[in-house]
């Protein structure tokens, strides 16, 4: 029952080449940056990571990124990575963009055992028609475009059906953890982290506290320990922001 692993590097080693890792946080804001710099070290490649966005140029999962360890992208929204701009339209990287509610349901979907779920989200558009560029070739030519989704009408309205997701491993970040698994998040690391954490064969919990057994209100507790496979302490924390806005 203890799941303590000593270091970022002895949770993460697992992560082999080719899988499928759900990262948790929004934006640069309650993700798991120990984890991430772990996986730069180990160095596995052919990744396809499932994250509301990739980080910056040199931070979060853009470090993976510029580091030529992720291959596919499935996210919400890729503003501010100017490196994750160039590998798409070079045709190094496949991106798969979902509108960001769409991607937390199918996240969800897939920790509860649902298939797929029907969505008004994107009925109507490319999201749903299909066409929209996942990969580039040589010169600029899209290679491979978003397939056409079935639809069907509820309540008068169209709706497209959406697949859940699922991954191989999830690295999380929490607030709190025992060594049972159980974890506590605290404010924007809310955001995706919980749903991720149900919905991989393998979650990886980076805490910045750990404490005893009990210490945890039962009724306070985001994430039982039975979907938690490690839980390790980071070592420390920039909580970058990805652009501050200076008002005169």
């Amino acid at each position: 029952m203890d799941k303590i692993k000593k270091s970022a590097l002895e949770a993460v080693k697992a992560i082999s080449s080719g899988a499928t890792v759900l990262a948790g946080g929004f934006g640069l804001c309650g993700i798991p940056e120990n984890a991430i710099k772990a996986l730069r070290e180990l160095g596995p490649t052919g990744l396809t990571v499932v994250s509301n966005n990739c980080g910056v140029d040199d931070f979060g999962l853009g470090i993976l990124l510029r580091n030529k360890q992720i291959v596919k992208m499935i996210s919400s929204y890729v503003g501010e990575n100017k490196e994750f701009e160039r590998q798409y339209l070079s045709g190094e990287l496949e991106v798969e963009l979902v509108p960001q509610g769409t991607l937390a349901e199918r996240i969800r979907a897939g920790g509860a055992g649902i298939p797929a779920f029907f969505t008004p989200t994107g009925a109507g558009t490319a999201v749903s028609d299909g066409g929209l560029p996942l990969k580039y070739g040589e010169g600029g030519k899209v290679i491979k475009y978003s397939e056409k989704k079935e639809m069907r009408d509820f309540d008068g309205k169209p709706h497209v059906l959406e697949p859940a997701i699922k991954g191989d491993f999830a690295i999380v970040k929490a607030w709190k953890g025992d060594r049972f698994g159980n974890l506590v998040y605290r404010h924007t690391a809310m955001n995706f982290n919980p749903m991720m954490a149900t919905a991989a064969k393998v979650t990886i919990a980076e805490v910045e506290e750990i404490v005893e057994v009990g210490s945890l209100d039962p009724n306070h507790i985001h994430t039982p320990g039975i979907y938690v496979a490690h839980v390790f302490k980071g070592e420390s924390y920039e909580k970058r922001i990805e652009r501050r806005t200076v008002s005169t």
